[in-house]
């Protein structure tokens, strides 16, 4: 959530980079300024009253003591009065805070000023590719061929236990899930993070506070009654563990990583770019988090871009990254760049990760403050991106390094998988 300090003092400012987002903000944040200035209004009147009711209350304790009841009654009355006239201010002024709050959550982070304009995906700036595109022989075929031909995941069977997005890993295809997701963790903990295995279900507080909610609700499944929500990413649980919390700024960047499985439900996903792991309702992956100071933030960015990168390297993949328009951004991030490697199968760039700065809009949301001696606390900046999700790793790691004999296995996974080929 955008900090109304900052709407206060910047609001041009903020509308000029909201409309990068091709979000029109003018009138919202007008509204949002107008009840500002009604919230002063409600609450100076109510500090006054409250400040003369406390001085009321000592004169007619000072009164009664002197033995002047009819004096010490009149100003009881007096004060009585000041009391109800506060408690109407005061629903006056959580109804004006209710109403500012539920405009300011529906207003998007304002990008960073490196973001590039644009509305979609062809927007996009190619800022970085690596990597030849292998040449596969005659008779190559597409990954969710190649699962059914080596028995690694029935994806039919998944439709029979739950649905569609939903597949079953068997045998080889399980193992490589399994080693997948021990290399991740295994390389994210050399690196300093420290591994948090989280909770999957997360209650509407802790969607709210990263910024799911209220905007995709509808893409999150919703266990009704008791009010939980399948997290989509373990950014969930993972940053809310800072909710409502102070930190040192010498505790400052905070990294951690984590497995967990995500959920999504996709609404409205459906044809052929959507076939075997292209897109799941039910998927692995690693994510990484930190939390940084601001004015280190996108330095942090840079070494969370160039670790992804360095995953994909030791996966032997061909990838590039982009940075996203502001027409291809999430509702909360501020800066990001999305990670796309070859399926040479299917000749097309899939996206397998994305890393990004939220700046303060996480934070703001979550009061997650630090500080530094006696200074006053303020936001910290919050980053996390995938490292990685499976689903689209497999689809081109099977799909590149498949040969007629077999599909060759990455000589970095061969230890944690045991076999290099399979057959």
């Amino acid at each position: 959530m955008l900090q109304l300090n900052y709407i206060r003092e910047h609001k041009d400012e903020a509308i000029a980079r909201l409309a990068i987002k091709n979000f029109d903000a003018k009138s919202i944040l007008e509204n949002v300024l107008e009840m500002d200035v009604k919230r002063k209004k409600v609450q100076n009147e109510l500090d006054a009253i409250l400040n003369e009711a406390n001085v009321l209350a000592k004169q007619v304790g000072d009164l009664y003591k002197q033995g002047k009841k009819a004096e010490g009654d009149d100003l009881k009355s007096k004060s009585t009065q000041l009391k109800e006239n506060s408690k109407k201010l005061e629903e006056q002024l959580t109804v004006i805070e209710k109403e500012q709050h539920d405009l300011l959550v529906q207003v998007p982070n304002a990008p960073s000023t490196k973001v590039p304009k644009g509305k979609i995906p062809e927007d996009n700036e190619n800022v970085y590719e690596e990597g030849d595109i292998p040449k596969l022989y005659d008779g190559a075929k597409p990954h969710w061929e190649l699962t059914t031909k080596y028995d690694l995941i029935d994806f039919e069977l998944g439709v029979k236990l739950t649905g569609a997005g939903f597949p079953v890993y068997k045998g080889k295809g399980a193992r490589l899930q399994r080693a997948l997701i021990n290399f991740f963790l295994d390389r994210a903990t050399a690196a300093g993070y420290l591994e948090i295995q989280p909770p999957i279900l997360v209650n509407e507080a802790s969607g709210y506070a990263t910024g799911q909610l209220p905007d995709k609700e509808g893409q999150m499944y919703h266990a009704t009654i008791d009010n939980l929500y399948l997290i989509p990413t373990a950014e969930v649980p993972i940053t809310n563990i800072y909710r409502d919390v102070i930190l040192k700024a010498e505790q400052l960047p905070i990294k951690n990583c984590g497995y967990t499985p995500c959920f999504r439900r996709e609404a409205g996903s459906y044809g052929k770019d959507v076939r075997g792991l292209n897109r799941l309702h039910q998927f692995d992956k690693v994510e990484i988090v930190q939390i940084a100071h601001p004015d280190k933030s996108y330095e942090t960015l840079e070494d969370m871009r160039n670790y992804v990168a360095g995953l994909l390297r030791e996966l032997e993949l061909p990838f590039r990254i982009l940075k996203l328009c502001g027409g291809d951004m999430s509702f909360a991030s501020a800066l990001t760049y999305d990670f796309e490697t070859y399926s040479t199968a299917q000749q097309k760039w899939l996206e397998v990760s994305s890393v990004s700065n939220f700046e303060t809009f996480q934070s703001n949301r979550l009061k997650l403050r630090f500080k530094d001696g006696d200074a006053k606390p303020v936001l910290a900046h919050t980053l996390n991106g995938s490292a990685l999700a499976l689903p689209r790793i497999v689809a081109t790691m099977l799909e590149n390094n498949q040969t007629a004999e077999g599909i060759r296995i990455p000589k970095v996974l061969v230890p944690y998988c045991g076999f290099d080929m399979i057959k």
